[in-house]
């Protein structure tokens, strides 16, 4: 199954990438072929992608984002776990695993995606079923950094009991009194880091399976944070730790 990835950054890192296979590449006619745009078309002839300058209203029937180009691919190539614990070994790292149960909203997957890109997460997993999957739409949130990241789908209580038996300590993510401040959290070995989904929090049986309930201090009016800030805070607390800072 083919899809249309749109937008200059985006489609700059699937090129970049080179983990789908891409087909055609669709640049909007009276664009400035300069700066990022020129770099798009050299990665598209160097790969021999098929390169059409079209009217901007083609484009337009895309998605109204574009920015002047737009690119065919594969599907993305999601992993297995197996692919993840393989690549924290190769890096010689301890096991840095974010965890996301039925995160729904694709700017949210796509804001944690783009999170843990630039925090070095070695692996992101998610349910196969009643989550947002990584659609254009979420390569657009993110920026293009999905596909940088290594992304598995599966049944969550399996995974992280493979996880577990892996060395990592599993950490949920909430805001319940109960739940540690992280301060009182050990961060810096091997961990899985558990989102919730946007409304309801982690389903009873993920959180069961976690190690240890984290939650971040609030000290303002508001009672919580959105799920994809809340995450991004969580992991870069961890990335903090893992360097002994």
């Amino acid at each position: 199954m083919k899809e249309w990835i749109v937008g200059r950054n985006p489609v700059y890192e699937v090129l970049q990438a080179r983990r789908r296979q891409s087909f055609r590449l669709w640049v909007s006619s009276g664009s400035e072929e300069k700066g990022r745009l020129a770099e798009i078309i050299r990665l598209a002839q160097a790969q021999k992608i098929q390169v059409s300058r079209v009217p901007r209203q083609q484009l337009d029937s895309l998605d109204a984002t574009h920015q002047g180009v737009a690119l065919e691919t594969s599907e993305y190539p999601y992993v297995n776990l197996e692919d993840i614990l393989i690549h924290a070994h190769d890096r010689h790292e301890p096991l840095f695993i974010l965890i996301l149960d039925l995160i729904q909203n694709p700017q949210n997957l796509g804001t944690l995606l783009r999170t843990a890109e630039a925090a070095g997460v070695h692996g992101i997993i998610h349910p196969l079923a009643r989550a947002a999957t990584i659609t254009p739409a979420v390569v657009n949130a993110s920026s293009g950094a999905t596909e940088h990241c290594l992304v598995a789908q599966g049944n969550l209580q399996q995974i992280i009991g493979r996880l577990k038996d892996a060395g990592a300590w599993v950490i949920g993510l909430e805001g319940s009194p109960e739940a540690r401040l992280p301060e009182q959290v050990r961060l810096d070995g091997p961990l899985a880091l558990v989102v919730g989904n946007e409304g309801e929090g982690m389903r009873p049986l993920v959180r069961k399976n976690c190690d240890i309930l984290m939650r971040l201090p609030m000290v303002g009016t508001i009672e919580s944070l959105n799920a994809a800030v809340a995450g991004s805070i969580a992991i870069y607390l961890a990335l903090q730790a893992r360097a002994g800072k």
